[in-house]
């Protein structure tokens, strides 16, 4: 019986594209006090007296265009990914969703059932970088869990590897092929968040956002500040693949609400740039290391209906990681140092 074991956590994903399940998963998501960090009466008025009367019937729609024989692509991929990790590695490991099943409680205790002599995890939150409404929730949940159900397992985090040389090396040779083609462009896009989001996780209470290249200055704050660690990734993929300065930046996509949230926005910029006279753009999503609702329908159809219908003519989503052989050693790597 194993001692050690591995649990892969994604976003998660609807049991289904009906307008049901979409409800049921949506009002899990939005009610996590790190999503919508607001007063729990708000955030149920909010959530429930609102956006779940009238976004799941719209959701379902989106769901449904990306919906494929297998299920939600996001759900497809992560199994895909554990089980090439898993046939790679002499331990157990198991995959969990933070909304929605598998759930992270249903995860950990398959692990411990099949594995009674468990006594530590390795959990691996698959964000390359830190943001309370994705990594934190993430781990605070599966500490939750364990604190609750299995107090005698030990729980050791993977950090968000937003700059680590070997998660840098599998996403910039992910994104070399696509860059022998002419093209004017390529754009980062990066999961967007409230700027609110931003200034409460820093630590210095006095940094983020108070300056105007904040992300450039050397701050404590950086270890758990999402725009610093979306553009060093930039910054290091660039750097790897020599790109020319002026032939790639930065944007933030699925913004909600009308709060102050990271700028520029994707959807913005796309159609500045076709309306500038931009033919043939790149498009790339790190935030994500399977493809999902966000960047099969989000970017590869709504952003490029956006750039063609304003000129663009030649628009290329990038797919995410997914289960890339380069990405699965990886996270080969970092399981054995663990196991170990």
């Amino acid at each position: 019986m194993a001692e050690k074991a591995v649990l892969l956590v994604n976003l998660g994903s609807p049991d289904s594209p009906e307008p049901k399940d979409v409800k049921r998963y949506l009002g899990e998501f939005l009610m996590d006090e790190r999503v919508i960090d607001v007063p729990k009466w708000l955030r149920t008025f909010l959530v429930k007296g609102i956006i779940l009367n009238t976004r799941p019937k719209k959701s379902a729609k989106a769901y449904q265009s990306i919906w494929t024989k297998e299920g939600s692509p996001l759900i497809v991929w992560s199994y895909k990914l554990m089980e090439k990790l898993q046939s790679k590695l002499n331990a157990p490991i198991a995959l969990g969703m933070r909304y929605g099943n598998p759930s992270i409680a249903s995860a950990i205790e398959s692990l411990h059932a099949e594995n009674p002599d468990l006594k530590e995890i390795f959990l691996v939150p698959l964000y390359p970088h830190y943001a309370m409404s994705s990594y934190e929730t993430v781990v605070v949940k599966a500490r939750e869990v364990i604190e609750t159900k299995f107090p005698h397992i030990k729980m050791r985090v993977k950090k968000a590897f937003y700059k680590e040389p070997a998660y840098i090396n599998a996403l910039a040779n992910s994104i070399e092929p696509y860059l022998h083609q002419d093209y004017d462009h390529l754009l980062f896009s990066y999961h967007g968040i409230p700027e609110r989001h931003i200034k409460k996780g820093d630590i210095t209470k006095s940094h983020c956002l108070n300056f105007e290249n904040c992300c450039d200055l050397d701050s404590p704050s950086h270890e758990f500040c999402y725009r610093h660690q979306a553009f060093e990734t930039t910054k290091l993929v660039a750097e790897k693949l020599k790109l020319d300065s002026a032939k790639f930046s930065n944007s933030f996509q699925s913004r909600l609400g009308g709060d102050p949230w990271l700028q520029p926005f994707t959807d913005k910029t796309i159609e500045s740039f076709a309306k500038d006279g931009m033919k043939k753009l790149l498009i790339v999503c790190p935030a994500f290391v399977s493809d999902c609702l966000e960047t099969i329908e989000e970017i590869g159809d709504e952003a490029k209906e956006i750039f063609e219908e304003n000129g663009g003519e030649h628009f290329e989503l990038i797919p995410c990681l997914n289960d890339n052989e380069q990405w699965i050693s990886v996270l080969e790597g970092w399981s054995h140092k663990f196991l170990k």
